[in-house]
């Protein structure tokens, strides 16, 4: 559906301006995947007034003039730098999709849990019952970015939506919850290195951990810069409808954060773990990093069937453009849940990368009370 207004954004907040729909020509092509005109990915949202500067204004995220592309992997998509893994519509329909009162989402920057995160919330619905394949998976814990608003207008209640927006441009209602991960920035960098080079549509298969460093240090990887994500949603901890939730603690202490991210659903899922202890350790099995592992094959085949799985649970006919086409359908080269572990940063940085690094927090955490999240974490 369309109209000629889009709702207002979050106002004081840093939503921006009042906006509106229109559709894409019908002959504009793009990278990546491409969507019929007909298909709410196809659905373009602009902003009367520059979105650069709407976001220099309210946000702090890079725009393109302070990217340097490292590669023709990456664009602009209305100032947020993404892979064209993403097709450009469809991130512009997450952006634009309005919550429905109950929505839940899934938040963090790229490998601080987001998957391990939509495993607990799933399993906390299901009673510790795990899903039987990756589409179903996918249906009910719908990534935004990937599918559009339809993943999100399809997705079966109780579910959850998984974005890796910053604030400023996430979908926003003060009526949907929002759990937001984090995971320290050293095993962040890691683990989002071996990520981007385990899927061959990065074209980083042969590159090193060095090259993937300057890429993170600098906000030029999927997604941007860490640290302004981060510093985007942690300005909103404190808010009723949102849970802010470290990788570390869910290490630390998975039961007890499992039982808070229940109560943060709802009072009937925290009720049923707390008085049934079966249903609460069924739920700490299927949400444990091995038995996640698991999973892998699923994923690997997911990233080899993903114009025809993406069909099935957004209900798209999506087709693919050349630029991206042979690498997309390559399977993924490493495993999605790799480690799970808090200090892998340890086997991969250099001290002159750590110093790098603790210059690049100093400055970028001025004023801030960030990294006091993991003032009980081994960092350097």
């Amino acid at each position: 559906a369309t109209s000629d207004a889009a709702p207002e954004g979050k106002g004081s907040q840093g939503r921006g301006a009042r906006s509106v729909w229109r559709p894409f020509p019908h002959s504009e092509a793009f990278s990546g995947l491409v969507f019929p005109r007909t298909d709410v990915c196809s659905l373009h949202w602009t902003s009367e007034g520059s979105s650069r500067e709407r976001l220099i204004k309210h946000g702090s995220w890079p725009t393109k003039k302070k990217i340097k592309m490292t590669t023709d992997v990456y664009r602009d998509v209305d100032g947020l730098h993404v892979s064209r893994i993403f097709h450009e519509s469809c991130v512009r329909s997450a952006m634009a999709y309005k919550p429905r009162p109950g929505d839940v989402f899934i938040v963090s920057y790229p490998k601080c849990g987001t998957t391990w995160m939509q495993h607990i919330v799933y399993s906390i619905y299901t009673g510790g019952v795990p899903p039987k394949d990756m589409t179903e998976f996918m249906t009910r814990t719908p990534f935004l970015e990937l599918l559009g608003a339809e993943g999100a207008l399809k997705m079966p209640r109780p579910g959850a939506i998984k974005t890796h927006l910053p604030y400023h441009l996430q979908p926003y209602s003060p009526d949907a919850k929002y759990i937001y991960v984090t995971r320290n920035p050293y095993d962040c960098c890691v683990s989002f290195y071996h990520h981007t080079k385990s899927f061959p549509a990065y074209q980083f298969e042969t590159k090193s951990f060095d090259e993937f460093f300057e890429m993170f240090i600098t906000g030029t990887a999927d997604y941007g810069d860490y640290f302004d994500h981060q510093l985007s949603w942690y300005d909103h901890r404190d808010d009723a409808n949102v849970l802010l939730v470290t990788y570390e603690d869910l290490k630390k202490d998975a039961r007890s954060w499992i039982l808070k991210v229940a109560e943060f659903l709802g009072e009937e899922y925290a009720t049923r773990l707390r008085e049934d202890e079966e249903v609460l350790n069924r739920v700490l099995k299927v949400t444990g990093i091995e038995f996640m592992k698991g999973f892998n094959e699923e994923y690997k085949r997911w990233t080899e069937q993903a114009q025809e799985l993406t069909n099935e649970i957004s209900g798209l006919n999506v087709a693919r453009e050349s630029s991206l086409t042979d690498d997309l359908k390559k399977p993924m080269t490493g495993d999605f849940v790799r480690k799970g572990i808090v200090g892998d940063w340890r086997n991969h940085f250099s001290k002159e990368q750590i110093k790098r690094m603790k210059e690049r927090i100093a400055l970028k955490t001025r004023g801030s009370t960030l990294m006091d999240l993991w003032k009980d974490v081994e960092l350097p």
